[in-house]
């Protein structure tokens, strides 16, 4: 789909509410091409026999006139500008909607203060060609249109001597136009680089003080915004010619045919009521041509905007939502990897083409990976960094699309599930832990919005928060700051558990969540599992032995395959890399113990 297209689309949705808004805007524009013949006929009756009762008349049909073109104006504003910004909403809402679907390796590309600057700016120059560039310019047209045919009843000759303006106006537009396209689209592009440049150091405001940045920071953002007002001003000194070339076009035009029309009214070839008629309905038609050059300006900028986010519209979520069959009955929770190879998808950057014959960034992360948990089983995942752990999860929880034939829940492909019941069986406790600039009972809500306070305080207390919660001021329902800023590395991840353990799943999955936490608090957290588990699928990822040393199967991951497997004690004896981890793990406990 072309963004012309996806334009047009919208506009399908509300056809009524702009079709009701052009049967408005060609009553305006009637009724403001009627003012001129009124007031021509007034100065012609007038200058042979002047009188009250006539004076009276022709100015009570100017006022009504002007009344019922007002009430016309008003509501093809009310109409067409309420669409436009009916349209903004729609597309600011499947924008985001869009974005929330994309794969996780387009946010690994992208700037997230480039994306902002998508849904904001861009959404808003669009909005602007929808609304006032739409009506200005079905304005402007019926009304030239209209001028024209009533100065050719007027005067034939005198009326297409005027046209000569229009070729101008186009050769102008046409020229302007494509600069201006080409310039604002500039200006857009870098807004988007400042925005991330902010974002950037607002998110990492902690790093740049404790490098003593600061300094730098401002001297890299002054010199950002100065580009900036470089690019506006080269922007600005284009339309400032535009306009004023538009204006002195106009201007000559006025003297051509006031020059014209004197020397007719000496011949007796045309009344000064007609002359007049004549002088109004030029300005009815070369003022719209302005006009135009404002519409132009923003229908390019709009295009611009509407090409940038068009870009990210182009871009396939990796992930299909379509609706399957839904699991019924009592669900197990069983799963099942079966000779699973998977090659991470590349993608492109926004706006950017991938060129043919390019070499491939791909490369394989998983390779005939075969592992099953039974229901209420506990697998625990060991391996070196990079080994695909964290991969293997992603494709459980269908952050990424597996292979079809390759995962299966319940003895089903689980890309035969909906995704939504899918992820609704399953609490995820990522590596990276997230929290929200809300309350700490509000972040753990999130996993079950539901949930009520009494719920919310059990998963707390099941992953061992409730002692640090009684020492906060307002407990579960203190403010924790952005990104929970003031909490510490290990306070975080237990709430990212507490918010998995609300959803009260039956898979849970735990990403390595155990790592920032003391060996007591792990130990207690364990414990903690050890209740909950019963009945669930457990999947503990860890680089800590004694995260996963009560598991009931244990998978060593190395290089994207499977090396060593078994129960904690069959390892100890086949004497491999969970082995030496184990060794070495509890020799560094050791040392901490007697340090």
């Amino acid at each position: 789909m072309t963004p012309t297209r996806r334009l047009l689309h919208y506009f399908g949705r509300y056809k009524r509410s702009l079709f009701l808004g052009g049967l408005c805007v060609i009553g305006s524009a009637f009724f403001s091409l009627l003012k001129p013949a009124i007031v021509g006929n007034a100065v012609d009756t007038l200058a042979h026999a002047f009188s009250r009762g006539v004076l009276i008349r022709y100015g009570a049909q100017l006022v009504g006139a002007a009344l019922v073109e007002g009430t016309f104006l008003y509501l093809q504003r009310w109409v067409i500008i309420g669409a436009s910004r009916q349209i903004e909403y729609d597309m600011r809402n499947d924008f985001y909607g869009h974005m929330q679907k994309l794969p996780l390796e387009f946010y690994q590309e992208q700037r997230t203060g480039d994306l902002m600057s998508r849904a904001t700016n861009d959404l808003a120059s669009v909005r602007m060609l929808i609304g006032p560039a739409v009506m200005h310019s079905a304005s402007s047209l019926l009304i030239v249109i209209g001028a024209f045919a009533m100065m050719m009843r007027i005067d034939r000759e005198m009326a297409l001597i005027s046209l000569i303006a229009v070729p101008v106006v186009a050769g102008l537009v046409k020229f302007f136009g494509q600069r201006i396209h080409v310039r604002f689209r500039s200006v857009q592009d870098y807004f988007g680089d400042i925005s991330a440049r902010v974002q950037e150091n607002l998110a990492g405001v902690r790093v740049v003080r404790a490098f003593t940045q600061e300094r730098n920071e401002v001297e890299m953002f002054k010199r950002m915004n100065r580009e900036y007002v470089d690019r506006n001003r080269s922007l600005i000194r284009l339309t400032a010619t535009f306009y004023p070339m538009l204006h002195a076009m106009i201007g000559v035009m006025f003297v051509i045919m006031f020059y014209l029309g004197s020397r007719r009214i000496l011949a007796g070839r045309l009344t000064i009521g007609e002359f007049v008629a004549f002088q109004f309905y030029l300005g009815r038609m070369v003022w719209p041509l302005i006009a135009f050059g404002w519409v132009i300006n923003l229908v390019q900028r709009g295009m611009a905007s509407m090409q940038r986010l068009h870009d990210v519209w182009s871009i396939e979520p990796e992930v299909s939502n379509e609706e399957g069959k839904r699991l019924e009955g009592e669900i197990a929770g069983e799963l099942e990897v079966r000779d699973l190879t998977f090659t991470y998808p590349t993608v492109a950057a926004v706006g950017t083409v991938v060129k043919a014959g390019e070499p491939s960034r791909r490369h394989t992360v998983l390779r005939n990976v075969n592992f099953k948990v039974g229901r209420g089983e506990t697998v625990g995942i060991v391996g070196r960094t990079g080994s695909g752990k964290s991969t293997l999860l992603a494709l459980i929880t269908r952050t990424f699309e597996p292979p079809p034939g390759t995962i299966f829940f319940d003895g089903r492909p689980i890309e035969s599930i909906p995704l939504r019941q899918m992820r609704d069986l399953i609490g995820m406790v990522p590596q990276e832990t997230f929290l929200f600039s809300e309350s700490i009972g509000e972040n753990i809500r999130f996993g079950r919005a539901d949930a009520t306070v009494e719920e919310v305080a059990r998963a707390a207390d099941l992953a061992g928060l409730t002692a640090d919660v009684s020492t906060f001021p307002e407990g579960l329902e203190t403010m924790i700051g952005e990104r929970g800023i003031t909490l510490s590395g290990g306070q975080k991840q237990r709430t990212a558990i507490a918010r998995a353990l609300v959803r009260d799943p039956i898979v849970l999955i735990l990403d390595d969540s155990l790592s920032a936490v003391d060996t007591a608090t792990e130990e207690r957290i364990l414990n903690a599992l050890r209740t909950i588990r019963k009945g669930r699928t457990v999947l503990i990822v860890s680089h800590r032995v004694s995260s996963v040393k009560d598991a009931d199967h244990i998978i060593v991951l190395d290089e994207g395959r499977v090396v060593e497997r078994g129960t904690h004690e069959a390892l100890l004896v086949h004497d491999g890399y969970y082995a030496d981890l184990y060794r070495r793990q509890t020799i560094e406990d050791e040392i901490e113990e007697i340090a």
